[in-house]
This record gives C-alpha cells, structure tokens and sequence, in this order.
C-alpha cells in the first residue's frame, strides 16, 4: 500500500493544505456556460444538457406524476430508511432555530428580527448515481427553518430521467419542484432565472468542480453556502484503537474521489504499521478500488507525532471536514479541536453516521475552511434585519456623543443629521 508515513512537516512540503485552486481552463469554460445561460435560457440548458449528459429533452421539468411514480417504485424498506434518516435530520436541526429579540430601555428599541429566504435551489449530484442523502440533507433545513419555494436541479441519465430514488428522498422532503439540469448551467439558471427554472435567492449543495466554480461566479447576484472541494477524514487514535476501524474509515472518504483526503494521526507506530495492513486487506474488495488507491497514494498519509498532546496543533491547522476521535476518552479531548466541520467521537461512531443518518449535516467545509466556516444548518436560510426605534428624548440625551463620534470621522453630514433633530421645535410626540 503506497500510504505515505511522515511527520507533518514532511506531509505539508509535498500538500497543499489550502481550498480551491486556480483551475484557470475550467473557470473559462465556466464563464461561457454561465453567460449563453443568461443570454438564451432555457435553450441554452437543453444544449449542454445534449452536450455533456448526452441526452436530448423536451421539457426541463420533472413531472409530479413522474415523482409520484418514482416514489412508488422505490423499495418500501428504503422509503421507509429515508423518512425516518428524514426525521433525525429535523430533531437535530430543529434546535440551531433562532428566535427575533428585542431590548428596550428609557424612549428606545433595538432588536433584530428573523426571516427565512424565500427561495433556494438546491443542486444534487446525478446522472447515473442516487444521493437521496444530499436531499434531505439541504432540503430539510430549508424547510425547518421556514423557506417556502425549494427548489431541485440535478443532471439527468441517458435517457432523460432522474433517479427515482433522488426523486423519493424529494417527495419526502417536500421539494416545490425538480429540474433536470445539472453542471455549471444548473447553477447559472437558479441563480438568474430562465423561463421554466425560477431565480433563488440562494444556491446550496455538493458539485463537481463546474458547479464549484460556478457558484464561485454567481456569489453576488445570488448567496452561496460554501465552494466545497474533495472529501476529507482526520482520525486521531491511540495505542488502543482497532486499526481495521480506522482503515476502514479511512477508506470511507478515499473512494470518493482521487483527491479525497485521508489521514491518521497517532503516536503510535505499531498502531500505524497495523492500519496500512488492513488498509491493504480492506482495498483489495471494494467495489471502487482503483479510485480508493489512487486517492490514498496521491493524498493519503499517517502523521506520527510523539505524543498525543501533539495531534491537537496538526489537527487544528488541517481543520478537517471529517475528523474522528477514536480514543479511550474521547470526550476529554474536545474542548482541544478548534477547528473541524464535524467531529465523531468514539470507535463506534464512524463518519457514515453524519453521512446517513445520525440528523447532523454532511455538508461540510473543507480545504481547512473549517477555520471559519460551519456545517450547513437553518442559519444559512434565514435573514437577519436589526431594528431601531428611537424617541426624540432618547435622540436628544444621545445627540452629543453621536455627533461627536461622526465629526471624529470626519462625517459633519451625519452630525447635523442628528443635531437637526435635536435642535428642532417638533413637538416630541411626533413621529
């Protein structure tokens, strides 16, 4: 198993830590999907849809006979797996809902009121592959917290269609409509509009680097959650750790993607030399093999440190989108990560918990955004607006500081704005 073992100095002069790269031919392609798209709509997202999902379609929407239909033919059992990982979801969303608050003192009132968007348009990845767990994923927190039109956009197979489990998990979550357009076009339509796909006000989801980079661009005339990169595991373990557990973590984000990055921090060597073993044993059965060794050998790494105390500094500076803990007492060592989008504490609570089912969010920030950016939850659905409301009393007693705070910045009209008032005869009941 090509699995590089270092330090972390040794793991960082041949990785790059940070986020999105340049991917200069991409983002030209990128910018010419997005202009036609703009320019001819509707036209333009049937021509790439020919173009890159090689199928020809006459109308841009799914049906709701063809949703219903789906979400009959999917097998019962599954149904009911994505209702009740549905539900997980919304009890462990249900509690990030904020409340409008208000402070009042003598002649003044300040708060802040909150209002959910009132449109998203969440981008799932398709074509040949079902991720009904993407769905709920950013469907359900759009609807906790109060979104009223969300809205679907996911490329379509070869013959035109959606999978019908992706249209089930849709069904079930309560999308307002599906479209059948995927890549760069996908974004470019929800975030300006064509005659069948609605404008929103913000874009959400997982994508291939086209729909990275596309929303990337369109950040501005719409909002975005994050520009996502490949999927990563940190898994910090000790001496007493199961190493087939943590290899087969390990390989739980290597078969993603080629650049998915996999990486076990420990003390200890032995423990080490055990994980490539099964690492080795594991990769030899698996279905994406090919994908998995290459992600290993070209992003894959064990970091060894002396001691444990010293995982938390390299934890922290490679802020993972995944890291696990699989430690004698997990729970000791929380209050040592600063930065990580999702944490799993324990040998038994692997990755594909948050993945499927546990009603945390899979979608994540990685290429160390962890350092300032969080999981996707109801906040990124709601609008904040604060609010004042001030007596002239209460404008009279602040005058003087207000306008010498304004005349300190060099800002004589916003003094006078407030001097006006307090110099004027208006009777104070006066709105």
């Amino acid at each position: 198993m090509p699995l590089l073992i270092c330090s972390f100095e040794q793991y960082k002069k041949t990785h790059q830590l940070g986020s999105l790269a340049d991917h200069h031919e991409e983002r030209t392609q990128v910018l010419k999907i997005i202009e036609e798209v703009r320019q001819n709509g509707d036209a333009a997202l049937k021509k790439y849809t020919q173009k890159f999902d090689q199928v020809e379609l006459s109308t841009l929407q799914v049906s709701e006979e063809e949703i219903s239909a789906a979400a009959q033919s999917v097998d019962l059992q599954l149904i009911e797996n994505i209702k009740a990982a549905k539900d997980n979801i919304e009890r462990f969303h249900r509690h990030q809902v904020e409340d409008s608050w208000w402070d009042a003192g003598a002649g003044w009132v300040a708060g802040q009121r909150l209002r959910p968007l009132r449109s998203i348009g969440a981008y799932i990845p398709g074509g040949t592959a079902a991720y009904p767990s993407s769905v709920l994923m950013t469907v359900v927190p759009a609807r906790v917290a109060g979104v009223e039109e969300v809205y679907i956009c996911s490329p379509p197979d070869n013959e035109g269609k959606i999978n019908p489990v992706t249209l089930a998990a849709a069904h079930e979550a309560g999308v307002t409509a599906v479209f059948k357009v995927g890549g760069a076009q996908a974004v470019a339509a929800m975030a300006y509009g064509t005659k069948t796909v609605p404008a929103v006000q913000k874009i959400v989801g997982p994508g291939n680097i086209y729909v990275t980079l596309a929303k990337k661009e369109v950040f501005g005339q719409v909002g975005i959650d994050m520009l996502a990169g490949p999927s990563e595991i940190v898994i910090v373990a000790d001496q007493g750790a199961r190493p087939a557990y943590i290899a087969a973590d390990l390989l739980s984000q290597a078969e993603h993607d080629p650049l998915s990055r996999s990486i076990l921090i420990t003390a200890s060597e032995e423990l080490s030399n055990l994980v490539v073993k099964h690492l080795e044993e594991q990769t030899a059965t698996l279905p994406r093999k090919a994908i998995v060794e290459q992600s290993l050998k070209q992003q894959g790494a064990i970091i060894l440190v002396p001691s444990l105390e010293e995982a938390w500094p390299v934890v922290n500076e490679l802020a993972p989108e995944h890291l696990e803990l699989h430690l004698e007492d997990a729970w000791r060592y929380l209050d040592s990560i600063d930065s990580a989008g999702a944490i799993f504490l324990g040998s038994y609570t692997p990755e594909p918990l948050g993945d499927y089912w546990a009603g945390s969010n899979h979608v994540l920030p990685t290429g160390t955004a962890a350092r300032y950016a969080s999981a996707l939850g109801v906040g990124d659905f709601v609008k904040r607006s604060q609010v004042l409301c001030y007596s002239a009393g209460a404008l009279q007693k602040a005058a003087p500081q207000i306008a010498a705070l304004a005349r300190t910045e060099g800002l004589e009209a916003h003094a006078r704005a407030v001097l006006l008032r307090r110099d004027s005869n208006e009777p104070s009941g006066k709105n």
